[in-house]
């Protein structure tokens, strides 16, 4: 793989961990065809371990950009040159930018994306959110809930500090009074399809927007079981179209 990547002039990619389903290859490789940009090409760089990827850059020197995925959205700051004030902020980064010194500048576009895609779906009633998981995409979701107003608590296995509850504090008081539930955990991709975070769907209702980053399957355990609650439900398509051509802006800036 790596000497067929070499022969291209614009490499990009996908650095992550267990990423064969990846959206993003799939993506940019349509693109760089409809726009006929035959010297491109998008690959995944799928690592074991982050201490792995200086070894990407030793290799191939025709890189222009990378997407960050789990596991490394937040392990691969200490390998960059810089971070954009977003990025810096938020503390995971899921872009990264090859400036023309060949330095490594780390942008956060998950905020964008989240940000175009939830908006449209949220009404006067959505007062609070629950941001389910703890990893890198949850602080760009925490960061667009801050940037709107609106009140957040993390859900976690092991809570680390007061704005993060456990799933067993789930009380019926608690999920009324948080409408908008957001899943960032890796819980119901394919192919554990049938997995889905631990939280008391007896309790959403039609006033409930469940949001899942998760966009494959189409249709999360998670989002099946609010749908049959009432609860409108939206997955993360849209949000990673967004970031995608964010990040594509980015890379031609």
């Amino acid at each position: 793989m790596e000497n067929e990547q070499k022969k291209y002039k614009h490499l990009f990619g996908l650095l992550g961990k267990h990423i064969a389903y990846s959206f993003s290859r799939g993506y940019f490789s349509d693109k760089f065809k409809t726009l006929k940009l035959d010297d491109h090409s998008y690959t995944n760089f799928d690592i074991p371990s982050i201490q792995d990827f200086p070894k990407i850059f030793e290799e191939n020197d025709n890189i222009k950009g990378m997407n960050v995925t789990i596991p490394y959205k937040e392990a691969v700051i200490p390998y960059l040159d810089n971070l954009h004030k977003k990025a810096k902020k938020i503390g995971a980064v899921n872009t990264i930018k090859i400036e023309e010194d060949g330095s490594l500048t780390g942008y956060n576009t998950d905020c964008y994306g989240f940000k175009k895609s939830i908006i449209p779906h949220l009404q006067n009633h959505h007062k609070r959110a629950l941001i389910l998981g703890t990893g890198g995409a949850s602080k760009a979701i925490a960061f667009v809930f801050e940037e709107l107003n609106i009140p957040y608590k993390y859900v976690s296995r092991k809570p680390k500090n007061s704005k993060s509850i456990s799933y067993d504090d789930l009380s019926e008081k608690i999920m009324k009074s948080h409408s908008i539930i957001v899943n960032c955990t890796p819980l119901g991709t394919y192919p554990k399809i049938e997995d889905c975070p631990d939280i008391p769907y007896k309790y959403v209702s039609k006033d409930f927007l469940l949001f899942d980053l998760i966009y494959n399957p189409s249709e999360t355990t998670f989002l099946k079981l609010g749908r049959l609650q009432g609860a409108q439900i939206a997955n993360g398509y849209k949000m990673l179209e967004f970031q995608a051509e964010k990040a594509w802006k980015i890379w031609n800036s």
